[in-house]
């Protein structure tokens, strides 16, 4: 298994690891809740040991563009969510899932991205480097 494929799989284990954690806006720990942009942070973290910017506007600007029909596994899909570019972020895990902290109320969760509501707002998606740029 190479490092990407090793680094996809780490970070979806790690996402997998989070479901069920409460929402929570501004949050980045498991003990008191993720935001979208937290959850990711964290489990990119984790998996890789990359520190990622804290918003999801910020984390699109990293990363290689990756077309809808290219994704895989371990990579950041993102979504405008708030009328805004952007404004969502969560790691896709194969077969249109994708692993994210939706919103107030909720609990990170893995959706369809083929969903109308997911499909309507995507905004694009990003590859992260399999290990720390230097």
């Amino acid at each position: 298994m190479d490092r990407v494929s090793s680094g996809a799989h780490e970070m979806a284990l790690n996402a997998l690891s989070v479901i069920g954690i409460d929402y929570r806006y501004g949050g980045n720990d498991p003990e008191t809740g993720f935001d979208c942009s937290g959850m990711v942070r964290h489990v990119v973290r984790n998996a890789l040991g990359l520190d990622l910017p804290r918003t999801a506007r910020e984390m699109a600007q990293i990363g290689k563009r990756i077309p809808l029909d290219d994704l895989k596994p371990g990579d950041l899909v993102f979504f405008n969510t708030m009328r805004r570019a952007f404004s969502h972020v969560g790691i896709y895990l194969g077969d249109k899932r994708f692993v994210h902290a939706p919103s107030t109320g909720g609990q990170v969760r893995i959706d369809d991205m083929s969903a109308r509501y997911w499909l309507a707002r995507f905004e694009g998606a990003r590859r992260l480097p399999a290990e720390p740029q230097l």
